[in-house]
């Protein structure tokens, strides 16, 4: 089985470490529910030389979402901060193996850095294979990250209506099934339950194993299992904007380059008062022939 070009293996990056223009990121964030500290976490330990991505701080300033992707002078002002160039090599990586990182992955792409890749397994897989770590909390000597942002990778709430009105594209769901399916009340007060009308589900949970991002052959059973046709125009959501980017990482794996992510995702739609909601689990299971 060939390696995913997306994906660097834990061995593979220990053999880098040190090069001037590899930059390793952690990337780690967590729900409430988790009970974990991300910063706390990765000054007890990290991969040598890397710097900590605060997921809730680097966002657009004064939104009142969660994780909204920030002004492109703003996001170069914060990872040039950390010693980031738009021209380096960057590795990203979180602390359960693959749930917080294809975020920042995404972001890096989004503003115009084109070599990021994934620690394949993560912290978790670094560790497992006896890697060495550092502690401590990083010094980085910063550097210039010139943006070239690409508005065609996020969808917005106006770009949302439209879709689920015209039923014109796959909306993949990263939400848990029982959310999706409004079994339970959303963890955000004020945020309605349910999902989008003509939605997917896509769990996260099914595009991994063991922490790790399955094959591109099994990604494609996944993806047609829960009736969305990755060589399709498809929109990623979850609940804020951050796991719907596992859903975008898993269809650049099978070839699908122009996915778009909706970063309101459904706290910004499951909270406006005039938006479609539908509850109840997925349907019988369309095929890949339509958009459903």
């Amino acid at each position: 089985m060939s390696q995913n070009p997306l994906l660097i293996k834990p061995a593979d990056l220990a053999a880098r470490l040190g090069e001037p223009r590899l930059k390793i990121v952690d990337a780690s964030w967590y729900l409430p529910a988790q009970n974990r500290a991300a910063r706390a976490e990765f000054e007890a330990g990290h991969v040598p030389g890397a710097v900590f991505f605060d997921q809730d701080a680097i966002v657009a300033p004064g939104s009142p979402l969660p994780h909204t992707i920030p002004p492109a002078e703003v996001f170069a002002e914060a990872v040039g901060a950390l010693g980031i160039a738009e021209t380096d090599t960057i590795v990203v990586y979180d602390g359960m193996g693959l749930f917080s990182a294809p975020r920042v992955w995404w972001l890096f792409r989004t503003f115009g850095a084109r070599r990021v890749l994934l620690l394949d397994g993560g912290f978790p897989a670094w560790t497992e294979g006896g890697l060495p770590t550092e502690t401590g909390a990083a010094s980085p000597a910063p550097d210039t990250f010139t943006p070239r942002f690409d508005a065609g990778a996020v969808a917005t709430l106006a770009d949302m209506r439209e879709h689920v009105g015209a039923r014109d594209i796959q909306i993949a769901d990263a939400r848990p099934l029982d959310r999706f399916a409004a079994e339970v009340p959303e963890p955000r007060p004020g945020v309605r339950a349910g999902h989008m009308p003509g939605a997917r589900s896509l769990p996260i949970g099914l595009l991994a194993e063991n922490g790790r991002l399955k094959s591109p052959e099994a990604l494609r059973a996944v993806f047609t299992e829960a009736g969305i046709d990755p060589g399709q125009p498809v929109v990623t959501t979850c609940g804020s904007g951050v796991t719907a980017a596992v859903i975008s990482l898993a269809l650049e794996s099978v070839g699908n380059r122009s996915a778009k992510l909706y970063d309101g995702s459904w706290t910004e739609w499951g909270s406006a008062p005039d938006t479609p909601v539908e509850t109840g689990r997925p349907a019988e299971n369309p095929g890949p022939d339509g958009v459903q």
